[in-house]
């Protein structure tokens, strides 16, 4: 059997992260259009910088849950038959012991140079420009990706989609694309679709089946199914 995960905010929030989006639709008390999009970063890069820098330290407060712990052990005993992909930009899973990780939406403990392009492992903040290790230009950027660009690893995503046995959606909205039609190109390809999120997520209808509750208790109760 061959398992593709995703996983969304609802799974690292547990352990403390935030969601970043409230009921208002600001992230942390910015607009999107402040901290998230290209734009943003060309027009006043120290907010975004302090935004994502304040973000980053947090990180170091948090520890996995048993939602991540879970995801671990299943990977332990599928191997490279396991895909997870996650929208989350926290480093929870790595953490949790999982090593097939896809970040489409990028790492907060990673920078990527505008220079030269090179993406390099970063836990400091970037506000005051520090240079970067490959090149040497002031030039480093959250290695993230904002509203307008494309996800990362799109290509790898679709191709275990198209391969899959199952498919499930862990703590994720389904309300923000491409990743809410992973869904659907998941079960075109004949896979059975499960979606374990604390409550109904726009995209509840397009799977086979779903169940309701906290990912720290789904989660691990899912993975001694399968196992």
């Amino acid at each position: 059997m061959r398992v593709v995960v995703l996983t969304g905010a609802g799974i690292s929030a547990e352990s403390g992260v935030p969601t970043f989006r409230d009921a208002n639709g600001l992230w942390e008390g910015h607009r999107v259009e402040e901290v998230a999009t290209p734009a943003a970063f060309e027009t006043q890069p120290t907010t975004v910088q302090r935004f994502y820098d304040a973000r980053r330290r947090a990180l170091h407060a948090v520890v996995p849950n048993a939602g991540h712990l879970a995801l671990a052990a299943l990977e332990r005993a599928f191997g490279k038959r396991l895909l997870l992909v996650t929208q989350n930009i926290d480093d929870l899973h790595e953490r949790a012991g999982s090593s097939h990780v896809v970040h489409m939406h990028g790492e907060l403990f990673s920078a990527l140079c505008r220079a030269c392009g090179e993406r390099s492992r970063w836990e400091q903040d970037l506000v005051d420009r520090p240079a970067c290790p490959a090149c040497g230009a002031s030039e480093l950027r959250p290695d993230v990706v904002w509203f307008g660009e494309l996800p990362y690893e799109m290509d790898r995503i679709h191709r275990a989609l198209t391969r899959a046995d199952l498919f499930v959606s862990i703590g994720t909205s389904g309300a923000v694309y491409p990743a809410a039609g992973f869904v659907r190109a998941a079960a075109a390809s004949g896979a059975r679709t499960l979606e374990l999120n604390l409550q109904r997520s726009d995209g509840t209808d397009w799977f086979h089946d779903a169940r309701h509750g906290p990912a720290s208790r789904l989660v691990p109760a899912w993975v001694k199914e399968l196992l």
